[in-house]
């Protein structure tokens, strides 16, 4: 094994330690100096080298690391386009205000993803559907409830509102703007109920079906969670995240853009 093997593997691992945010911020700026060795080059062949073009190749370089670092795929267009974005940017000359609002947005609506790695997902209207059809039958008295763990702006309990009235309705989101969205939102709806906070301070006892689409991140610790709280008989629905290592019981895959598929698995 090559010095430059074993300093490639301790390098991977410590980094596999870090959130992919850091990992991937951190991998940026790994990429400029050779990308400023590669512009020198290029300069001294006589090759015109503007701001941009250096801000690609930066970003073509980020994202090969971010491949071969093992980030998910999704990182790579992010990685690729970060750095021609923000130059693109600059060089509107925009008042520093309009950078402090589109801040403030982005942290109302993505708010503690850099420490949960859950971003917002939306579901779609034909996961809504489908919800519906998995859940219980209504029994006389005492109407089915239903919770949905990081409930973004409320469209899968507004649809399940709708089309179960018998039912009741919760939500549970932890980012600012997406919360009140979804609170004004179902603020006439009787049957439902949104709360702003953390899905890990919700007592999933109280439900006969849990849903949750949020990503691969917290999936075995969620499942740990409602193996120990949900009610023998219960429902744990997760949106085209699977649990490691625990076979789903049924398994529906939706025909939207987003080729989603429902695990589900009977408690």
């Amino acid at each position: 094994m090559t010095a430059f093997t074993v300093s490639w593997n301790i390098v991977s691992k410590h980094l596999r330690r870090r959130p992919p945010p850091v990992v991937a911020l951190l991998l940026q700026v790994a990429a400029i100096p050779p990308a400023l060795a590669i512009a020198l080059v290029l300069h001294s062949q006589h090759y015109a080298v503007t701001l941009v073009s250096l801000a690609f190749l930066c970003g073509l370089i980020a994202a090969l690391l971010s491949h071969l670092f093992g980030l998910a795929k999704w990182w790579i267009p992010i990685q690729l386009l970060f750095l021609p974005a923000l130059a693109w940017t600059l060089s509107l000359d925009l008042s520093p205000t309009w950078f402090l609002i589109a801040f403030l947005i982005l942290l109302a609506v993505y708010w503690s993803t850099f420490r949960t790695q859950v971003p917002l997902y939306l579901s779609s209207e034909k996961v809504w559907r489908a919800l519906v059809d998995l859940l219980p039958p209504a029994t006389p008295g005492k109407p089915i409830t239903f919770m949905d763990l990081g409930s973004g702006l409320g469209g899968v309990l507004a649809h399940l509102s709708s089309a179960r009235p018998d039912g009741r309705y919760f939500g549970v989101e932890v980012a600012p703007l997406p919360f009140f969205w979804g609170w004004l939102r179902l603020l006439r709806k009787h049957n439902c109920e949104v709360r702003w906070g953390s899905l890990w301070d919700c007592d999933l006892s109280q439900y006969d079906v849990v849903f949750a689409y949020l990503s691969p991140v917290p999936m075995e610790q969620l499942w740990l969670k409602a193996q120990k709280e949900m009610r023998p008989g219960s429902t744990f629905i997760s949106s085209t995240f699977d649990v490691p290592d625990q076979r789903p019981q049924q398994t529906i895959q939706i025909d939207d853009m987003h080729r989603s598929t429902l695990l589900i698995w009977h408690l």
